[in-house]
Formats: C-alpha cells, sequence, structure tokens
C-alpha cells in the first residue's frame, strides 16, 4: 500500500530507528516518511502519505533489535491483474520492478516476508471471482522469481466500510496460498468519510502493527 493516511510534520522530520529504505539508487539509507517515496511506480510524491509500512517496521525492530530493510513500491489504485508477470498494463511492469529491486535488495540481507494489500481496484463482483486466482499466480511467481519458495505472504483487509465482500475473500487466503495469511483491518478509521476507501493515520499505523504481529509470530519467533 502506498499509503494515504496524513502525514504529521513531526513524521517527516527524523529517520526511523533501526528501519532503512530501498533508495532510488537501489542502495539502503536511513528511512524517513513518506516510506512509498522511492518508488519506481508511485503516483505524485505528495500523495505518498502515511503507510501500513512505519508501523510495521518500528514494531519488528522494538520487538527483536533486527536492522530492517523496506522494498517499499507500491502505486495507489492498482488492480491485481495488472502486477501479472506478462501484464501490459505500464510500463514500468508492476510485477518486473518488484523483483528487480527486491533482489537488489536481497545483497544486504534476506528476504523475510512479503507483505500485499491491495483490492479496491478489485471490488467489482466480476473483479472479486478472479481475484484470488490471480493472487496465487502472483505470490507464486513473486516465490520463484526471488528464489523463496517459503518466504511468508501476508494479505491485508480492507476497509469494513466499504470492502467487505473482498475482505471475506481475503480471509481465505491460507486455504489458497501456502504459508500465507492475512491481518484484520478492524478499527482501522476512515480517512474522510464512507465514499473513501483509504485509512487514516491512526489506522494505517494499527494495520501495520498487525503486519508486524503476524510477521514477529510466524518468522521471527524461529529466526536465530
Amino acid at each position: 500500500m502506498a499509503g494515504r493516511g496524513k502525514l504529521l510534520k513531526a513524521d517527516t522530520l527524523h529517520n526511523i530507528k533501526g528501519v532503512w529504505l530501498l533508495n532510488d539508487k537501489d542502495k539502503p539509507e536511513p528511512a524517513r516518511n513518506p516510506l512509498n517515496r522511492y518508488s519506481t511506480i508511485r503516483k505524485g510524491y505528495k500523495m505518498q502519505q502515511m503507510s501500513p509500512g512505519y508501523g510495521f517496521a518500528t514494531k519488528i525492530h522494538a520487538k527483536t533489535g533486527r536492522k530492517i530493510l523496506l522494498v517499499h513500491n507500491a502505486r495507489g489504485g492498482t488492480r491485481v491483474g495488472w502486477w501479472q508477470p506478462n501484464s501490459d498494463h505500464a510500463e514500468p511492469n508492476y510485477y518486473n520492478e518488484a523483483v528487480r529491486r527486491t533482489k537488489r535488495a536481497m545483497r544486504y540481507g534476506t528476504l523475510r516476508a512479503i507483505l500485499w494489500h491491495q483490492g479496491c481496484g478489485d471490488s467489482s463482483e466480476q473483479n472479486r471471482v478472479l481475484y484470488m486466482e490471480r493472487l496465487q499466480c502472483l505470490a507464486a511467481a513473486l516465490r520463484k522469481d526471488l528464489n523463496a519458495p517459503d518466504v511468508p505472504f501476508i494479505v491485508g483487509e480492507l476497509a469494513y466500510w466499504r470492502y467487505e465482500e473482498m475482505n471475506k475473500i481475503i480471509r481465505t487466503v491460507a486455504e489458497h496460498i501456502p504459508n500465507s495469511d492475512y491481518v484484520s483491518a478492524e478499527g482501522c478509521g476512515m480517512l474522510k468519510d464512507e465514499r473513501d476507501p483509504h485509512f487514516d493515520r491512526a489506522g494505517q499505523l494499527l494495520l501495520g502493527s498487525r503486519y508486524a504481529d503476524k510477521i514477529l509470530s510466524i518468522v521471527y519467533s524461529r529466526t536465530e
């Protein structure tokens, strides 16, 4: 998720302790909000705001003491079909960029997890019926091309006030994709109103914390 929760000025003034971000030179630099700043497929810079990555990375570092390197390469408003390896939706190809940049990051450490937060663009009845099949293809392709067959694939729910039918599908991810799970978006607040699909700042932080809890449970509880 690119993240549209409002950033406070204080959120942007300092580097995030223990957290690094893959920059536009494909090298780690101390992370600072907005975390989607170096995405090679993002929309305008001013649209990049608070994302779950902040709550996620800060909690992982606080609980483990480990250095965290984020590969934040998101674009808001996409469909899962646009992320397939053979998609010709956009140039540069979203999938290819995700793989290329993650491979660069893997020079500096071990890939621990893939976090996937998307789905608003697939919420129509026609797209919903194909969503999980396409997500399966995406997860399998990423694991193959990153030579990480068992890397956890964690999916986040969408806004409770708009996307209950999509969330029902997301909650079944572990039945379709090995070593996968989802995180709840219950209680994550609205950015504007019920017509807007985005979470507010507090909701982004809460969601990130839940991603962290999931990864702490399934990755760091068994990692030396």
